[in-house]
């Protein structure tokens, strides 16, 4: 991905910033830049700059645990701002910034000052290669080689030269943000799926209803009930006690597939949250319910859409017959060990 060329900037000097890299410092750090330009912010104090980097990696590493490497401070800081100051994981992004930007607990500052160290001066190397710290100070204090923003010792002031060329290309300079942090954190977790997506908090999640009316109603409405396959406890339509659960966390798998999903108690979904079910206690279950309901959808209604999703374990499903015990496991146990490994708890 290249971002757009500009006649009297050094733009291919800002494309190059992300060569080299050992930690995720410099993309949040770019990303939440472009974030405060856009919102006119010229003279930018530091810690707006560190507050944003926590805020914008946040869900990534609350909700879907992806691993930033072992040389990146961001999970240690973002896991000891979390319960030092009484956020949630699902906090809103202006709710972190502020109360970042005004804490006064002492672990805090020290989280956010810890991305002084290198970030800011060492993201100016390409316009100041042979320069150390201090010279690189001194230097962009007076945009020399018109580089991209000044250092001083508590906040950064955006050269003039590079203003409309942020603001008028922030989505484009965003997308390589991420476009470069997925690839560097692909390299990282190279069994986990569908990075692009856990970069950025989805405004809304997608909801389950057409999965249940359209494909679990279709098993409710001939069976009478449901046995949850963690309580025990019947599920019906009529008392409307369960709701439909991913078996492997959304969290991780990113998507809303019907071979993941099964109907469970209720009361049982919210304690369960995201954690990892045991493949020893619970597969067993999951796997004859979700063959049971296979069998009983293909019987009643063949061209439901839903029978489809399957094919990504199947290639091919013409009977229940191609719904093998061994095959399903195969797929499942692997990404629940991988999830584990990426921290996610088990039940």
């Amino acid at each position: 991905m290249n971002l757009p060329f500009a006649k009297n900037l050094s733009t291919s000097n800002l494309a190059s910033v992300f060569n080299n890299t050992s930690a995720t410092y410099k993309f949040y750090w770019l990303l939440s830049i472009v974030e405060l330009v856009e919102e006119g912010i010229i003279e930018i104090p530091k810690t707006k700059i560190f507050a944003r980097m926590i805020s914008n990696s946040w869900y990534t590493i609350n909700y879907f645990h992806l691993s930033f490497g072992k040389q990146d401070k961001f999970q240690t800081a973002v896991e000891e701002i979390l319960i030092s100051e009484n956020l949630t994981i699902d906090a809103k992004k202006d709710n972190i910034n502020s109360t970042l930007e005004n804490s006064s607990i002492k672990s805090t500052r020290k989280n956010l000052f810890h991305f002084d160290k290198n970030v800011p001066h060492w993201f100016l190397s390409s316009w100041f290669p042979s320069k150390n710290r201090n010279e690189i100070y001194i230097a962009s204090q007076s945009f020399e080689n018109n580089c991209i923003y000044a250092l001083h010792s508590d906040k950064i002031v955006i050269n003039a030269e590079w203003i409309e060329y942020l603001q008028l290309n922030s989505k484009i300079i965003k997308d390589f943000c991420y476009w470069n942090l997925a690839l560097f954190l692909q390299n990282r977790n190279p069994n986990v799926p569908d990075i692009p997506n856990k970069l950025i908090k989805p405004p809304v999640r997608n909801g389950l209803s057409k999965q249940t009316n359209q494909y679990w109603k279709i098993v409710f409405e001939d069976k009478g009930f449901i046995e949850c396959i963690f309580t025990g406890n019947k599920l019906t339509l009529e008392d409307r006690n369960f709701a439909l659960d991913h078996f492997v966390p959304h969290a991780f798998v990113s998507h809303d597939l019907i071979w993941n999903l099964v109907p469970i108690d209720k009361s049982f979904n919210s304690s369960k949250s995201d954690k990892l079910p045991s493949i020893e206690r619970y597969f067993d279950k999951f796997f004859y319910l979700q063959k049971m309901a296979f069998e009983i959808v293909k019987d009643k209604n063949p061209k439901n859409k839903f029978i489809e999703e399957y094919l990504t374990i199947f290639p091919i499903l013409e009977s229940v017959d191609d719904f093998n015990y061994l095959r399903y496991k195969e797929s499942v146990q692997p990404l629940i060990t991988i999830a584990s490994n990426n921290g996610f708890l088990l039940m």
